[in-house]
């Protein structure tokens, strides 16, 4: 679970994620291209291969080959897996 937590303390992470989770299924030119129009971040494709790394190893992101193409996948089992650690109560009432 530590893993999760790194990969989401960085704001460029968190950022893929949520491209992902917008439109799942990108390739990384297309991931680095909606993150420098959308978001203005202008890291290299390797920088932003680098963060899928991180993100992989942490089970958020899963690649498919496909030919000469490598799609990347959302995966929020882990969120989950932190969720199901720690539900929601409804707050306690005080008298």
């Amino acid at each position: 679970m530590g893993d999760v937590f790194k990969a989401l303390a960085d704001p460029t992470r968190r950022l893929v994620l949520d491209e992902l989770q917008e439109r799942d299924g990108q390739t990384l030119f297309e991931l680095c291209t909606r993150l420098v129009t959308r978001h203005g971040v202008g890291s290299s494709r390797q920088a932003v291969s680098q963060h899928l790394d991180v993100l992989e190893a942490a089970g958020l992101v899963v690649r498919r080959r496909e030919g000469r193409y490598t799609f990347l996948h959302l995966d929020t089992a882990p969120l989950r897996a932190i969720t199901d650690r720690w539900p929601a109560r409804p707050p306690e009432e005080t008298p």
